[in-house]
């Protein structure tokens, strides 16, 4: 299984429901990609203060294998939601951490 870890810092200006319509949005994937087996969406709720590093939102998607991962960064409605991930995190690419790891589930 591949657990991809998106976490990211929010331009100040951006709202809670746009961030929930792009979260909603990665979800929704998962309805018609193949291996797209869960999606869990958050804020952070460490008490470990300024560990976060300013990335206080976040999902994680897990797919049963790489092919799935790599389907899912390929996809159209992805790579849209993505940009616009993107253009939402503060500095751009830089206000987000993309994480994989291989997990034996």
């Amino acid at each position: 299984m591949i657990r991809h870890c998106v976490f990211i810092r929010f331009k100040p200006t951006i709202s809670p429901a746009y961030k929930a319509e792009l979260f909603n949005e990665i979800d929704s994937l998962k309805d018609r990609l193949p291996g797209m087996a869960a999606v869990h969406i958050g804020t952070n709720v460490s008490p470990e203060e300024g560990m976060d590093k300013g990335f206080g939102d976040g999902f994680i998607v897990d797919f049963e294998d790489s092919f799935s991962r790599d389907a899912y960064l390929a996809d159209p409605e992805h790579r849209e939601t993505g940009a616009r991930l993107v253009a939402a995190a503060e500095g751009g690419i830089a206000g987000i951490l993309v994480y994989d790891l291989e997990t034996d589930d």
